[in-house]
């Protein structure tokens, strides 16, 4: 979901960049489901559903009116209008934030739609989502085949809900901020930022089981952890510093949660790295394993991670910034005609976890640039805004959040946007971005080691 990472952005751009094995890219796909795509609630969920975003106004005051609450990228300085306005009718389909294949259904998709509106205060009426879609690359369409409410009938989670009164007890993003997906036989494994947690839940979408993050034998917890008293300033996770990615081993015995910040020591982060740690699904416990990852610099937050087999993953690196850079703000000039943040970095590393020095560090192979995708054959569906005289087989992704990516096959990838409706502009100037997937031909990446 959309946040400035304003707490880490410093540090992770202190030090050199460690990878510089760059591969191509070719565009062979792009889907688009539009941006205003709604979910109408369950039949039991609570009325208040109905209405998506009441809260989303300044100073998270309630707003009844449907679509009184324009949509801008950011403060009045820099922001752009989206032309969506909120509160929305029904609940929104967007903020994927994390993708994986259907098992036994080639072409089909698990995704998620993450907390909702960007944080806790603003989210208590954005019902918890999972979607199955289908990206069709000839029509350049997505289907929406399955959507999953999730809920908590048998009240596993350990505190108070939003809709706790309710027979159902549907979660929101009040709740959780579910940022990343790994399915199992029975259900999947969802990572949460507010906790951070790991969240069981069923084929149904119901909870059943949520655990506490442990990390060096101790409990780490957020200031969104429903543990904390306020004011909290006894806790180790910087706020959305939770599990933005996920991964799992190919047996599925593993998932290996990665942190989005680094852990916070004495009120300051601990170093410019960030911290993956084991768990074992059969024990339904974290193993005491720690890795550690180091972004590059420049990079803000990760996206997605996901595993290519037994000891080699793809993550996602990105700025804060969103737009193609042809149209980057002159001196003088002001948005909305402008991009005044335009996207510089935006690439998919792989990294190989089985090769870990003696400081605990992964090894990183390589990366592809989602900024510079060949595009020889237009396949693009649309450019967006840019710049004169851009090269026409030139196509980007200059979205400011990321947060899909898994393999499809031996040569390609798909890769998909986090839209953060209605308050992400990053493929228009004033126009609210749509739920993006590519597929991407990347041979040389997936082949190296």
């Amino acid at each position: 979901m959309r946040r400035l990472l304003f707490a880490t952005t410093a540090l992770l751009m202190a030090a050199p960049a460690l990878a510089q094995n760059r591969f191509e890219a070719s565009l062979a796909g792009h889907a688009i489901l539009p941006a205003f795509t709604m979910a109408l609630p369950p039949a039991d969920a609570p009325r208040d559903a109905l209405l998506a975003g009441k809260f989303a106004g300044s100073g998270n005051t309630r707003t009844d009116q449907p679509g009184s609450i324009p949509g801008t990228t950011g403060p009045a300085s820099a922001g752009r209008p989206t032309g969506i306005s909120l509160p929305f009718i029904g609940q929104p389909v967007q903020g994927f934030s994390g993708i994986k294949p259907v098992a036994g259904q080639p072409g089909s998709y698990w995704v998620l739609s993450d907390n909702g509106f960007g944080n806790k205060r603003n989210s208590p009426d954005a019902m918890l989502m999972l979607h199955r879609i289908r990206p069709d690359w000839r029509s350049g369409q997505i289907a929406l085949e399955e959507t999953i409410f999730l809920s908590d009938p048998d009240r596993r989670v350990p505190f108070r809900i939003a809709y706790e009164g309710s027979e159902r007890r549907y979660l929101t993003g009040g709740d959780f901020d579910i940022e990343s997906i790994q399915p199992t036989g029975d259900g999947f494994w969802l990572g949460d930022e507010f906790g951070p947690f790991l969240i069981k839940v069923d084929m149904e979408g119901r909870v059943r089981q949520v655990v506490d993050t442990t990390i060096d034998g101790r409990p780490i917890r957020s200031p969104d952890n429903p543990a904390l008293q306020v004011p909290a300033t006894a806790f180790e996770s910087q706020r959305s510093g939770g599990f933005e990615g996920m991964a799992q081993s190919p047996d599925g015995s593993r998932l290996y949660a990665l942190l989005e910040k680094p852990l916070l020591a004495n009120g300051q982060p601990e170093g410019r790295f960030l911290r993956i740690a084991e768990f074992d699904t059969a024990r339904g416990a974290w193993t005491g394993r720690v890795l550690r990852y180091r972004p590059e610099e420049g990079t803000t937050a990760i996206g997605d991670f996901n595993m290519i087999d037994d000891r080699r993953a793809l993550i996602i690196e990105r700025d804060d910034g969103e737009g193609d850079p042809s149209l980057a703000c002159a001196s003088g000039a002001n948005p909305p005609g402008c991009f005044a943040n335009p996207a510089r970095l935006k690439r998919i590393y792989i990294l190989d976890l089985g090769a870990v020095d003696e400081q605990g560090f992964v090894k990183k192979l390589g990366y592809i640039d989602l900024m510079a995708i060949r595009d020889p054959e237009g396949l693009a569906r649309t450019q967006g805004d840019r710049g004169q005289g851009e090269p026409r087989d030139r196509f980007t992704f200059p979205f400011f959040t990321i947060e899909n990516v898994a393999v499809v096959d031996g040569e390609h990838i798909i890769v998909g946007n986090d839209n953060n409706l209605p308050f992400s502009a990053g493929r228009h100037l004033t126009r609210a971005d749509d739920n993006e997937m590519i597929l991407l031909r990347v041979p040389e990446l997936l082949r190296a080691r």
